[in-house]
């Protein structure tokens, strides 16, 4: 999608953004008969008006203000949606945007809407051509938005195409080696540093998590190591990311039922995903931190020498693990991570996983389960950020209780802690592997629409990378 600032107006179709019928009267590509129109649909409660003048559209789009700033901007997004739809039924190439409204930020959420719903992946359709959007261009009136929010506006709809892309890429084409490759690309071209560490370098560290996890496979596992650090940065020590890189999930030897479950595993690296494009977006926006981020990766597999529930395991950081379920594997190879995270001794370490299935029971697709040991301070900014992006977040405790349920009379932690309580257990269990603040980030229930949901397309959702990059935005301001 490209985005761009028209410093005088052109073009054939133009979507104004309106708060009220009087700003009508402002719109001068309207007939006095066409502001009637539009204001009998304004007083008939219609949001989305469209006037076809035979050889351009003109879209007028109401918003109407919500309880909160935020929730009146979600609105905008799901409305960017809609429009897109609009423009690729009447294979409108490219769109003009203009702000009447009260709300500055309307006409960036609206295109955001826009971009993000008319992501597509095609890669293996043979009829790709056929099927393609025809939306291309959004372009704004010179006072609808800043270059800077323009710049922020095309970047991070670029990460979020990629994270998408990664996420729907099928094992066949995305093993652990080619999501390292991936990464490698996003570095080179964003500007960042990647350094990937392959199975013999894994085995002289000892990270027992990934290696058990890859004992399934004949495939190898890689963990991925990337570093962006500017000349000019405001935080002291480093903040680290780590994303879950679970490229296919099938539960091992405690093998998972097909339907609605195995099928789209594919998608147990949508963390590795986040963090990558993350670090893309970072670069790109030349953000003044500095940001590690680590990717540990494998599949899970029943196969080969396969790890079996029972196992005793020893872990990177030397704990050892009981594992009495296979398919609890990821918090395995992100307990690794996490130990690996000590050596920076970081300000801050966030993690991103499609960690419980009790986090997608908990709250559904209407957000993220997180907890953690970071401050409240960085707790409320990423309270805030959830909000402005619509990625909220809901809180779950880390009591000490629940990390009783992980005790077991032969090693020092078992990886599943029972039947209640699933995504603390899990959160526990990677707690214990941490001496820094720290916040985990369970995006189980969002990371994969099975259905379009606003401008979430069918597939990989990229739900987190703009709570995640607001967060890193405001980062150190008060």
């Amino acid at each position: 999608m490209e985005f761009k600032i028209l410093q005088k107006p052109a073009g054939n179709n133009h979507l104004y953004i309106i708060d009220n019928e009087k700003a009508l009267t402002q719109i001068p590509a309207l007939s006095a008969e066409e502001k009637k129109y539009a204001a009998t649909a304004i007083a008939a409660e219609q949001t989305q008006i469209t006037i076809n003048q035979y050889g351009k559209l003109i879209f007028l789009q109401l918003v109407k203000n919500k309880k909160t700033e935020y929730q009146t901007l979600e609105t905008c997004r799901k409305a960017g949606a809609d429009w897109a739809a609009v423009c690729n039924k009447q294979k409108l190439q490219d769109i003009v945007i203009h702000n009447l409204s009260a709300l500055h930020a309307a006409a960036y959420t609206i295109a955001e809407g826009m971009a993000l719903a008319n992501y597509q992946f095609l890669k293996y359709r043979s009829d790709a051509r056929k099927i393609t959007n025809s939306l291309k261009s959004i372009a704004f009136e010179k006072q609808a938005i800043t270059l800077k929010e323009l710049n922020q506006l095309s970047i991070t709809a670029e990460a979020i195409y990629h994270a998408r892309t990664l996420v729907n890429e099928p094992l066949n084409y995305l093993t652990a080696t080619q999501l390292a490759k991936e990464i490698t690309n996003l570095g080179k071209a964003a500007g960042f540093k990647v350094t990937v560490l392959n199975k013999a370098q894994i085995e002289k560290e000892k990270m027992g998590g990934i290696l058990a996890v890859n004992r399934g496979s004949i495939l190898p596992p890689t963990f991925t190591v990337m570093e962006y650090k500017p000349k000019k940065i405001i935080n002291k020590k480093p903040i680290v990311l780590v994303g879950k890189g679970i490229v296919y999930d099938t539960g091992g030897l405690s093998l998972k039922p097909t339907p609605a479950s195995m099928d789209r595993m594919k998608s147990d690296m949508s963390g590795a995903a986040l963090v990558s494009s993350a670090m893309y977006a970072i670069a790109k926006m030349q953000l003044p931190l500095h940001v590690i981020a680590l990717v540990p990766a494998t599949e899970n597999r029943p196969g080969e020498n396969a790890y079996t529930p029972g196992d005793v395991i020893t872990m990177y950081s030397g704990t050892t693990v009981e594992v009495l379920n296979t398919d609890a594997e990821g918090r395995l190879v992100l307990a690794d991570a996490l130990h690996w995270a000590k050596r920076y001794k970081p300000e801050l370490v966030v993690d991103f996983a499609t960690l419980t299935g009790a986090a997608a029971a908990a709250i559904g697709e209407y957000g993220i389960v997180c907890m953690g040991t970071a401050e409240d301070a960085a707790k409320q900014q990423f309270r805030d950020s959830g909000n402005r992006q619509y990625e909220r977040l809901a809180e779950f405790p880390l009591w000490d209780e629940y990390g009783d349920l992980l005790k077991t009379d032969i090693a020092d932690l078992k990886n599943i802690g029972g039947p209640i309580g699933g995504a603390i257990t899990a959160g526990k269990f990677l707690e214990h592997f941490t001496d820094y603040p720290w916040m985990h980030f369970d995006i189980a229930g969002v990371s994969f629409a099975t259905a379009k949901r606003g401008y979430n397309t069918v597939g990989g959702t990229g739900y987190g990378l703009r709570m995640l990059l607001d967060f890193l935005a405001h980062y150190g301001k008060a």
